[in-house]
């Protein structure tokens, strides 16, 4: 299998140096992912793409590629290709009329034709000769230049021709690790996740700052949400998720501060303590997900008081986002259910919360606030590697069971995106397979067991940690037999960082 990568657009303006280095580290990162997964790769450079060539033929290989081609930051879009030698003009259009025969039949469409080296042909003239002879020997219905059913696209490069089977939508962005690093400060909520998914795609290396307010079971929704976030977008570099007790900090405020002034008093302590964390990890920047004017500790001026106390630049990536764009990109990204069933804590409700930041009144505010307590905390603070926090038992991940052979009577359900699922359908010969994405099964679960109540349900998606979640999620609210379905071919991925990996313990 062979696949071409195109660069997100702004990589390829920069000057050269710096265009060869992003180039070199998307490389890289490819090459560590497939490792991960245990998928021989050959990632070649060329100047203005890459070239991904997959050492297996199998369908479980090609879902997997397209998924890691698809969410690895970077990538503008990966064609996948199949390739021929260049002999005329002629045979190049019979390898592209054969392979886009069926699909532009009783449709509109359009050739595209990207060509490179010593030819005595345009690509302009490699178009209309090939449109020429799809309206002749093919049932298209017409060409239509600016609105097509279907885009024929091929490419022309010195002696080979490049036939495009199918285009996958990219992540965009940059390479992950080529902007350097940050902590973001996690909750687990519609904000958060996406302000940490905007750092990764950005090409910013996040680490997870969790501050735990009270109850192991929001601590373990957080790093559930967490590991998906770094498993699906940024598994090429190892992070690291802290948790820092803050219990006590916020018995400490809600004894002593006035109540007026708890929230912002509290996020001043986060910020505090995540400088600190930030530090140790030697990070310059942090990250949260606050809105302008959201809640009553967002407004303008209770965010200058609370960034004072913070040593490193705070980015808030969702600054002048509406909530509902918020959620919409939380459902795209594979959030939202996460953030929807989280047990949040909220243990500091200020009665007349204040909505104009004074700096006097927060220090006459603190001086009452034991800062022992704030200490206590940071000693306590644990620091996990993002790729180990749900291995513990305590995730309840363990318990569930993991299928690569189904029983006869079993009903595969494939949770993916309808995007991903359509890149790389899943096709079983002897188990029916039903497409319910991820954002619709708790809706559909009950529905499901109530026409079925004597089936197990495996639930399938390309690395399995969604599906151990849910399925997870499913069994200990006994809404049925929920188990994961993973391929045979899957190998469970071991990393092995690379010299250049700068995220080593």
């Amino acid at each position: 299998m062979k696949f071409v990568i195109k660069l997100f657009p702004e990589i390829t303006i920069k000057s050269t140096s710096v265009r060869k280095q992003m180039t070199k580290i998307l490389r890289q990162n490819l090459q560590n992912i497939f490792r991960r997964h245990a998928i021989s790769v050959d990632v070649q450079n060329r100047w203005d793409s890459l070239i991904v060539l997959v050492n297996r033929d199998d369908d479980a290989a090609r879902r997997q590629t397209i998924q890691i081609l698809s969410h690895t930051p970077g990538i503008a879009a990966a064609l996948e290709v199949t390739e021929f030698t260049f002999t005329t003009l002629d045979e190049a259009y019979q390898r592209v009329r054969d392979s886009y025969r069926e699909r532009v039949a009783g449709k509109t469409f359009c050739v595209r034709i990207k060509r490179a080296g010593q030819h005595d042909f345009t690509s302009h003239q490699a178009e209309i000769y090939m449109g020429g002879g799809f309206l002749k020997e093919t049932e298209a219905l017409r060409v239509s230049l600016h609105n097509p059913e279907v885009v024929v696209l091929a490419e022309l490069r010195n002696d080979k021709v490049q036939v495009v089977q199918q285009t996958i939508k990219g992540l965009g962005g940059y390479p992950l690790g080529s902007q350097g690093e940050v902590l973001s400060l996690i909750s687990g909520g519609f904000d958060s996740t996406v302000a940490s998914y905007l750092m990764t795609r950005r090409g910013l290396k996040t680490h997870f700052c969790f501050f735990n307010l009270g109850g192991s079971a929001h601590e373990i929704g957080v790093k559930q949400v967490s590991h998906y976030l770094w498993s699906t977008f940024g598994e090429s570099h190892r992070v690291k998720f802290v948790t820092v007790p803050f219990e006590n900090v916020v018995t400490e405020i809600l004894t002593n501060v006035d109540t007026g002034q708890m929230g912002v008093v509290l996020k001043r302590m986060m910020l505090r303590a995540a400088s600190r964390v930030a530090e140790s990890l030697n990070t310059p920047a942090l990250v949260t997900g606050e809105a302008v004017a959201q809640v009553a500790s967002q407004t303008i001026t209770n965010l200058a008081v609370i960034d004072e106390v913070a040593d490193r630049m705070v980015l808030r990536p969702l600054a002048a986002m509406d909530k509902q764009d918020i959620i919409d990109t939380a459902r795209r990204i594979g959030t939202e259910m996460f953030a929807a069933t989280m047990p949040e804590y909220c243990g500091v409700i200020s009665v007349n919360p204040t909505t104009v930041g004074d700096r006097s009144k927060v220090d006459v505010a603190e001086a009452k606030f034991n800062f022992d307590v704030l200490e206590q905390a940071l000693a306590e603070a644990s620091y996990q590697r993002i790729d180990d926090v749900l291995s513990g038992a305590e995730s309840g991940l363990e318990n569930v069971d993991i299928i690569t052979t189904p029983g006869l009577n079993d009903v595969i359900i494939d949770i993916r995106h309808p995007s991903e699922a359509a890149d790389a359908p899943l096709t079983l010969t002897n188990n029916s397979v039903l497409a319910i994405p991820f954002y619709d099964l708790d809706n559909r679960a009950n529905e499901l067991t109530k026409q079925q109540p004597d089936t197990r349900f495996l639930l399938y998606c390309q690395k399995g940690t969604m599906s151990k979640i849910h399925a997870h999620h499913l069994m200990s609210e006994q809404r049925g037999n929920f188990a994961v379905f993973m391929e045979p071919g899957f190998v469970k991925p071991v990393y092995k960082a690379e010299a250049s990996d700068s995220s080593e313990d």
